[in-house]
């Protein structure tokens, strides 16, 4: 049985064959039809850099129908990042090639343990604009199983005006 799997890609570091990043994303989301059917790809967005990295990354996301099981597909991603030349390093620092599952159809998933395991949903979605972005504009009413809140209603929260305190 299938299901449908939300996926954010990123990357911040150029390839020697496919280029820059933002050609590097669009480079991975082919690759993911290898492991089902890619159903919609959101635009590559530019996005800050954070925490140890030091180059602005290119983002997106996409939706991805699969036979794969969460685990499956979690192994399908980091052997993708490899391919791409992504090495074991610094948490958040400069990479080729970033993949992770954001949601799944079948709701939440845990796996492993706490640190090393698959969580799903992804356990910092809900406040990265750079997830939120892509994925409300191919998935705007996928809800997130723990909050139930639509991707949009999430997008909206992170990046409505504020007023500014008194």
């Amino acid at each position: 049985m299938s299901s449908l799997y939300l996926i954010a890609l990123g990357s911040n570091r150029r390839h020697g064959l496919y280029g820059p990043p933002p050609q590097v994303v669009r480079a991975a989301m082919e690759e993911f039809a290898g492991f089902g059917t890619v159903l919609s790809r959101a635009p590559v967005i530019a996005s800050a850099a954070m925490g140890a990295a030091r180059r602005r990354f290119a983002n997106a996301a996409l939706v991805l129908e699969s036979d794969l099981a969460p685990s499956a597909l979690l192994a399908a991603c980091k052997r993708t990042e490899r391919a791409f030349g992504r090495r074991p390093g610094q948490r958040w620092g400069d990479r080729v090639l970033d993949c992770d599952i954001v949601l799944w159809s079948g709701g939440v998933w845990r796996s492993g343990g706490a640190s090393a395991g698959l969580a799903i949903p992804h356990p910092a979605f809900r406040n990265r604009t750079f997830v939120l972005g892509p994925a409300a504009a191919i998935a705007p009413r996928w809800r997130d199983p723990v909050s139930g809140l639509t991707l949009s209603q999430l997008h909206a929260r992170l990046t409505r005006p504020r007023p500014l305190p008194r």
